[in-house]
């Protein structure tokens, strides 16, 4: 299947990372490549860009995508967690932008066998990077209905999570949980009907949970951030894109606690703790898609860009 992803607030972000034209830039979340193919139309001859994924197929299509801007692009196949050790690899310490779009993609969930969608019947599977051993099947099948519970209502934030889990455990006492389609059918149960019927698909939050928990994603975010403003050159931007309020969350709170990393007691005449800002939050609000791109791009609802500049 063709790898095909609509770049989300594509003009805001690359707008909103300032490109100079000799520029060193960081996609950490690669993909099919739009956000970074906008950048290298920006970039001039010493302008250069690293693309990061974890995913082979993001990778194939966003080489061939990017093909055109030659030694301008260097990818890497790896998570954006070890930025830093990554950009280390290739001699670079600092940067002057980094992107994440947050997420799955569109490819990813539009291709069945990956098993991210709820609407396809494909095995279990929800891996962002297939190199990996554990599968949403082992979380669906090995956790604990305690653990199942905490995932679904943290991640999924479902109030039905506790029954969920309990239909869950339930069903695979019979046998075990294997595909999409029968997970799909546990949760339908274990739903009262009045409420499917106000809050769209069943399934969506719980799907959502346990591909948050396999591939550890709020982790991932809430660990890397403090790197990512640390590898800026002063002017430099962070731009990210969330589409869940646990990441936009989390996103927000690292950037205060940059912009003002004083812990010091208010009433405390001077600050003695020592510790300095690091830059200033540039989205007082988060940009949002306009009215226009949730017409024609519905998975860009949810989307909200927060921008960090370095100081």
């Amino acid at each position: 299947m063709e790898f095909k992803h609509v770049s989300v607030l594509l003009q805001e972000t690359v707008d909103g990372l300032n490109v100079k034209p000799d520029g060193i830039y960081v996609d950490g979340t690669l993909g099919g490549g739009g956000h970074s193919y906008e950048v290298c139309t920006r970039l001039g001859v010493k302008g250069s860009i690293i693309g990061i994924d974890q995913d082979e197929a993001a990778i194939e299509a966003a080489s061939i995508r990017l093909k055109d801007f030659g030694e301008k692009v260097t990818i890497v196949r790896s998570n954006y967690c070890d930025m830093k050790s990554r950009l280390h690899e290739l001699g670079i310490d600092k940067v002057d932008g980094i992107m994440l779009d947050l997420g799955v993609s569109s490819y990813q969930l539009d291709t069945a066998d990956r098993g991210f969608s709820y609407r396809e019947d494909a095995p279990l599977d929800m891996r962002m990077d297939q190199r990996s051993e554990m599968t949403a099947r082992d979380i669906v099948n090995d956790y604990s209905e305690m653990d199942l519970y905490r995932v679904i209502r943290d991640y999924g934030e479902d109030k039905f999570a506790k029954n969920i889990a309990r239909h869950i455990v339930r069903e695979r006492a019979k046998r075990p949980i294997e595909t999409t389609g029968e997970l799909t059918e546990v949760i339908r149960h274990a739903i009262p009907m009045k409420f499917q019927k106000k809050t769209g698909h069943p399934a969506k939050r719980t799907f959502q949970a346990i591909r948050i928990e396999l591939n550890r994603e709020l982790d991932v975010l809430r660990d890397s951030l403090d790197d990512m403003i640390d590898m800026l050159n002063p002017g430099g931007r962070l731009c990210i894109i969330t589409f869940h309020s646990l990441e936009d969350r989390i996103v927000k709170s690292a950037f205060k606690k940059n912009e003002n990393p004083c812990t010091c007691p208010s009433d405390f005449p001077v600050c003695v703790c020592g510790k300095v800002s690091k830059g200033r939050v540039i989205t007082r609000k988060p940009i949002l898609p306009s009215e226009e791109e949730m017409e024609v791009n519905s998975r860009s609802k949810s989307a909200k860009l927060r921008i960090f500049e370095r100081s």
